[in-house]
């Protein structure tokens, strides 16, 4: 079966993005499909280079890199929220004259297309947080 996620929440807010990265490795190791992870709202914050989490705790930033690594996992991020909450690619920062970028790698900015596509392409869309 091929499946979207959607993920609204920070990593560390609240555990929806932790259930999130777990259900993509379920869904893998089952056989199934992810054809788009989409992060949305404070979800964007999955894709921010900057956090620091301490040493004993889950890095899930890294996990969602690990996982599209070794899954070509598509992994996007909403461009609009991304920009007001502060994740931006190289990209958009010299567009917007910041000066600097934070978009993990692995991670690509786009518009709400990209979950409505996912929707129309996906047998199942899964959404967490929110």
């Amino acid at each position: 079966m091929k499946f979207s996620l959607a993920v609204y929440s920070a990593p560390h807010s609240s555990q929806s993005a932790s259930s999130a990265l777990r259900f993509a490795r379920v869904l893998l190791t089952q056989g199934h499909e992810i054809y788009r992870v989409f992060f949305y709202c404070d979800g964007v914050q999955n894709g921010n280079t900057l956090p620091a989490p301490p040493q004993d705790e889950t890095n899930l930033i890294e996990q969602w890199q690990d996982l599209q690594r070794r899954h070509h996992l598509d992994l996007v991020i909403c461009i609009a929220a991304a920009q007001r909450r502060g994740v931006l690619s190289a990209r958009e920062a010299k567009r917007l004259e910041k000066p600097a970028a934070n978009l993990a790698n692995g991670f690509e900015l786009a518009g709400l297309g990209q979950l409505v596509d996912a929707i129309a392409y996906s047998e199942r869309l899964v959404t967490f947080g929110g």
